[in-house]
């Protein structure tokens, strides 16, 4: 290696070290990944990560709900858990729930005590049966859950709401796009500053977040209610991040 590439380089590398330093700090925000590599003794390149967020309307929801019923047998509860439940299922394929977005989550059997009398007292045996069911007909949700817990009555569990996008091609798409022009953008900045032309991409990593949006729901404050229950999907995000890494042409 010659003194004056010694030199450029020795330059360069300080240059850069100040850019990212300044990159890290301003507002606080956690430094991006961000390398720049003109060594003669490694692959010379830029690598640097590039980010997409697109957001879109959901079009389904997923619900966990089902019974939780407390009787002084085992078979009491499981009788009745399992005739609250049937009137529960009955109720979500009535109202446009198909049979094959309805999944059993849980079942379970298990004494319950009483310590108030600083003992152990058994007062009965707790079955619980939940299922997952997704619905697609959004604009029916509120009318879907109160049917439900009405069917279910006082033993009726709620454990949320949970929308998504199931048809996002078209919004991954977008993201993968924005990010890839995000991830351009830097290295083309980088090799312009490092006085330098940018290469081909070699390397590309992706990831995909998807991030579901929880809306809780409250079963005895829809039972209370004179009309439907209100729900609103609000939207939803696909993020993409891609880690590339770009040659140099000199």
């Amino acid at each position: 290696m010659t003194s004056s590439t010694h030199r450029r380089n020795i330059a360069l590398i300080g240059g850069l070290a100040v850019l990212l330093a300044a990159c890290g700090t301003a507002g606080g925000s956690t430094p991006q990944e961000i390398t720049v590599n003109t060594s003669e003794e490694a692959t010379s390149g830029i690598s640097v990560s590039g980010m997409g967020d697109v957001t879109g309307t959901p079009d389904t929801v997923e619900v966990g709900l089902g019974v939780s019923v407390l009787g002084e047998t085992v078979d009491e509860a499981a009788t009745t858990a399992a005739e609250k439940a049937q009137a529960l299922l009955d109720s979500l394929t009535s109202n446009g729930v198909a049979e094959e977005d309805i999944t059993t989550t849980d079942y379970s059997i298990y004494p319950e005590y009483d310590y108030s009398s600083n003992e152990e007292r058994l007062i009965g045996y707790r079955v619980t049966n939940t299922v997952r069911a997704k619905i697609r007909d959004l604009d029916s949700t509120g009318a879907v859950l109160d049917a439900a817990t009405v069917a279910g009555g006082d033993d009726v569990v709620v454990n949320g709401l949970s929308f998504s996008i199931e048809d996002n091609d078209e919004l991954v798409a977008a993201a993968r796009e924005a990010a890839w022009n995000d991830a351009m953008n830097k290295a083309n900045h980088l090799a312009e500053l490092s006085g330098q032309t940018l290469g081909e991409a070699t390397t590309i990593t992706e990831t995909v977040s998807m991030p579901p949006v929880p809306i809780p729901y409250a079963a005895e404050a829809a039972a209370d209610r004179a009309g439907e229950t209100p729900i609103e999907p609000g939207t939803s995000a696909v993020t993409i991040t891609l880690q590339v890494q770009f040659g140099l042409a000199g």
